[in-house]
C-alpha cells in the first residue's frame, strides 16, 4: 500500500524528505518547471530563462488557480501526484513537457468555483492522445509568433462542461482544447490576432486545428477539426476575417 506523507502548508518542496513510493511521486510531479528554488521562484532552464522578465502568471486568472494552490491540490491526495506524474511521462515521451507548464495544462476553468467543480483535473488516461497534436501546434507555430503563452483551461469533465454550457462533445470535455493567454503583457490583441490568424491560415489544416477568440488577449486553440469562430461562437464573426478584431 502507498503511504501518503503529508507536507505542511509552510513546507519548502525542496527539502530533502524521506522517499517513499508516494512521496517520490510528488516529487516527480512537480519536478523541472514546475519545482519552486530557495526563493520561492520557478527554477529556471534553458528556456525559462530566456522569459524571465516575464511574469510566471499574467495576474488576471481566476482566483484559486495559481501555482501555489495547484501545490496544495497536489499534496493533499497522493492519487494527483500519481496521475500527474503519469501525464508529466506521457508528454516527455512526445517531447511535449515543456511546451506549457504541466501544472497550467491541468487547470479546468475559471468557472471552477460558480459550478462547484475542481480547480485542477488531470484528464482520463484514454484522453491524454488528443492534447498532443495541439500542443504541437502551440510550440510550432503559436509561441514562435507570440512567445510563451499561459494556459488558463484545458479539461472539463461532464459536470463542469454541462455548467459551462459547452456541447455533449466538445474539444474541452474530450481534450482537445486549451484556453490560452500571451505572458509577454506587451502582446496586444491585434498583434495576438494577426499572428495566429496567420499561422491557423498557412499550417492549421496540417494541426487540424479549431481557433477561436475570446474577449481581451484571450484564445482557444484545439486539434478537433480545422475551423475557426469569434467570441460569440460563430465562425462569421472571426476576428481572422479581418473584419471583427
Amino acid at each position: 500500500m502507498l503511504l501518503f506523507v503529508p507536507i505542511a502548508a509552510h513546507a519548502r518542496l525542496d527539502t530533502p524528505v524521506q522517499t517513499t513510493p508516494a512521496t517520490a511521486a510528488f516529487r516527480s510531479a512537480v519536478e523541472g518547471r514546475d519545482v519552486p528554488s530557495a526563493g520561492g521562484v520557478p527554477r529556471a532552464d534553458a528556456r525559462s530563462e530566456s522569459v524571465s522578465r516575464f511574469p510566471e502568471s499574467r495576474g488576471d486568472m481566476a482566483p484559486g488557480q495559481s501555482r501555489a494552490d495547484y501545490y496544495a491540490w497536489l499534496a493533499r491526495d497522493p492519487r494527483h501526484q500519481q496521475q500527474v506524474q503519469a501525464f508529466r511521462e506521457h508528454l516527455a515521451a512526445q517531447g511535449l513537457e515543456d511546451v506549457v507548464p504541466v501544472w497550467q495544462l491541468i487547470r479546468t476553468s475559471s468557472s471552477w468555483r460558480a459550478c462547484n467543480a475542481e480547480r485542477f483535473e488531470v484528464a482520463p488516461r484514454e484522453k491524454w492522445a488528443h492534447i498532443t497534436t495541439t500542443l504541437r501546434f502551440v510550440r510550432d507555430e503559436v509561441e514562435p509568433a507570440l512567445g510563451d503563452v499561459e494556459a488558463v483551461s484545458g479539461y472539463r469533465n461532464e459536470h463542469l462542461n454541462r455548467c459551462s454550457a459547452g456541447a455533449p462533445q466538445s474539444a474541452h470535455r474530450n481534450f482537445f482544447a486549451l484556453d490560452l493567454a500571451p505572458v509577454n503583457p506587451a502582446v496586444t490583441r491585434a498583434q495576438m490576432i494577426r499572428q495566429i490568424c496567420a499561422a491557423h491560415a498557412r499550417d492549421g489544416r496540417a494541426y487540424n486545428t479549431g481557433l477561436g477568440f475570446y474577449n481581451g488577449e484571450r484564445f482557444h486553440v484545439d486539434s478537433n477539426g480545422f475551423r475557426r469562430w469569434g467570441a460569440n461562437g460563430s465562425s462569421a464573426t472571426s476576428p481572422c476575417s479581418g473584419r471583427y478584431a
